[in-house]
Protein backbone atom coordinates (compact mmCIF):
# COMPACT_ATOMS: atom_id res chain seq x y z
CA UNK A 1 0.00 0.00 0.00
CA UNK A 2 1.54 3.34 -0.99
CA UNK A 3 1.52 6.59 0.98
CA UNK A 4 -1.10 8.95 -0.44
CA UNK A 5 -0.26 11.76 1.98
CA UNK A 6 3.05 12.56 3.66
CA UNK A 7 2.10 11.26 7.13
CA UNK A 8 1.08 7.86 5.69
CA UNK A 9 4.75 7.08 5.13
CA UNK A 10 5.33 6.81 8.90
CA UNK A 11 2.44 4.36 9.27
CA UNK A 12 3.72 2.25 6.37
CA UNK A 13 7.29 2.32 7.68
CA UNK A 14 6.21 1.18 11.17
CA UNK A 15 4.05 -1.58 9.74
CA UNK A 16 6.76 -2.93 7.40
CA UNK A 17 9.39 -2.69 10.15
CA UNK A 18 7.24 -4.68 12.57
CA UNK A 19 6.69 -7.33 9.90
CA UNK A 20 10.43 -7.47 9.21
CA UNK A 21 9.71 -6.73 5.52
CA UNK A 22 12.81 -5.10 4.06
CA UNK A 23 11.30 -4.97 0.55
CA UNK A 24 8.27 -3.01 1.79
CA UNK A 25 10.62 -0.64 3.64
CA UNK A 26 12.77 -0.08 0.55
CA UNK A 27 9.66 0.60 -1.54
CA UNK A 28 9.17 3.73 0.59
CA UNK A 29 12.42 5.30 -0.68
CA UNK A 30 13.21 6.99 -3.98
CA UNK A 31 15.93 5.11 -5.93
CA UNK A 32 18.61 7.66 -4.96
CA UNK A 33 17.30 8.53 -1.51
CA UNK A 34 19.64 9.36 1.36
CA UNK A 35 19.59 7.65 4.76
CA UNK A 36 21.75 9.30 7.42
CA UNK A 37 23.39 6.80 9.80
CA UNK A 38 26.05 7.77 12.34
CA UNK A 39 26.63 11.04 10.50
CA UNK A 40 27.25 9.25 7.18
CA UNK A 41 25.03 9.46 4.12
CA UNK A 42 23.96 6.15 2.61
CA UNK A 43 22.82 6.90 -0.93
CA UNK A 44 20.56 4.65 -2.98
CA UNK A 45 18.33 1.72 -2.17
CA UNK A 46 21.10 -0.91 -2.12
CA UNK A 47 23.09 0.99 0.52
CA UNK A 48 19.90 1.62 2.46
CA UNK A 49 18.95 -2.08 2.16
CA UNK A 50 22.08 -3.18 4.02
CA UNK A 51 21.37 -0.82 6.89
CA UNK A 52 17.70 -1.81 7.12
CA UNK A 53 18.57 -5.52 7.06
CA UNK A 54 20.99 -4.96 9.92
CA UNK A 55 18.34 -3.07 11.87
CA UNK A 56 15.69 -5.72 11.26
CA UNK A 57 17.99 -8.47 12.55
CA UNK A 58 17.32 -7.19 16.07
CA UNK A 59 13.65 -8.14 15.66
CA UNK A 60 12.43 -5.26 17.78
CA UNK A 61 8.97 -3.76 17.78
CA UNK A 62 8.66 -0.15 16.61
CA UNK A 63 6.26 2.55 17.59
CA UNK A 64 6.37 5.74 15.54
CA UNK A 65 4.42 8.92 16.17
CA UNK A 66 4.22 11.66 13.55
CA UNK A 67 4.81 14.90 15.44
CA UNK A 68 4.74 17.41 12.59
CA UNK A 69 4.27 17.62 8.84
CA UNK A 70 5.16 20.72 6.83
CA UNK A 71 4.05 20.42 3.23
CA UNK A 72 5.04 22.78 0.42
CA UNK A 73 3.07 23.63 -2.69
CA UNK A 74 5.89 22.09 -4.73
CA UNK A 75 5.40 18.44 -3.84
CA UNK A 76 7.80 18.29 -0.91
CA UNK A 77 7.14 17.78 2.78
CA UNK A 78 9.22 17.62 5.95
CA UNK A 79 8.14 15.17 8.63
CA UNK A 80 9.22 14.90 12.25
CA UNK A 81 8.56 11.75 14.22
CA UNK A 82 9.27 10.25 17.59
CA UNK A 83 10.12 6.55 17.52
CA UNK A 84 10.92 3.74 19.93
CA UNK A 85 12.19 0.24 19.12
CA UNK A 86 11.51 -2.18 21.96
CA UNK A 87 13.66 -5.33 22.10
CA UNK A 88 11.88 -8.66 21.72
CA UNK A 89 10.70 -10.33 24.91
CA UNK A 90 13.32 -12.47 26.57
CA UNK A 91 16.30 -10.51 25.20
CA UNK A 92 17.85 -10.05 28.63
CA UNK A 93 19.40 -6.67 29.34
CA UNK A 94 18.86 -5.08 25.91
CA UNK A 95 17.10 -1.74 26.29
CA UNK A 96 14.78 0.19 24.03
CA UNK A 97 16.25 2.47 21.38
CA UNK A 98 14.53 5.79 20.81
CA UNK A 99 14.96 8.92 18.80
CA UNK A 100 13.53 11.77 16.82
CA UNK A 101 13.47 11.62 13.05
CA UNK A 102 13.41 14.24 10.33
CA UNK A 103 12.52 13.19 6.81
CA UNK A 104 11.97 14.87 3.49
CA UNK A 105 9.40 13.18 1.27
CA UNK A 106 8.46 13.97 -2.32
CA UNK A 107 5.17 13.53 -4.15
CA UNK A 108 5.66 11.17 -7.08
CA UNK A 109 3.96 11.53 -10.51
CA UNK A 110 1.43 8.85 -9.49
CA UNK A 111 0.39 10.87 -6.40
CA UNK A 112 2.22 8.74 -3.84
CA UNK A 113 4.95 9.95 -1.48
CA UNK A 114 8.47 8.54 -1.02
CA UNK A 115 11.45 9.35 1.20
CA UNK A 116 14.11 11.58 -0.35
CA UNK A 117 16.08 12.08 2.88
CA UNK A 118 15.66 10.05 6.06
CA UNK A 119 17.51 11.10 9.20
CA UNK A 120 16.30 8.87 12.05
CA UNK A 121 18.61 10.49 14.62
CA UNK A 122 17.78 14.18 14.60
CA UNK A 123 19.81 16.01 17.25
CA UNK A 124 17.70 17.06 20.21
Amino acid sequence: MPAYNPADIHTLFRHAFNLGDVEALLALYEPNAVLVVDGKKLIGRESIRKELESLLERRGRMTLETRAVVESQHGLAVLHGGWVIEPPMGMGTEIATRGLSTEVVRKQPDGTWLFVIDNPYTPE
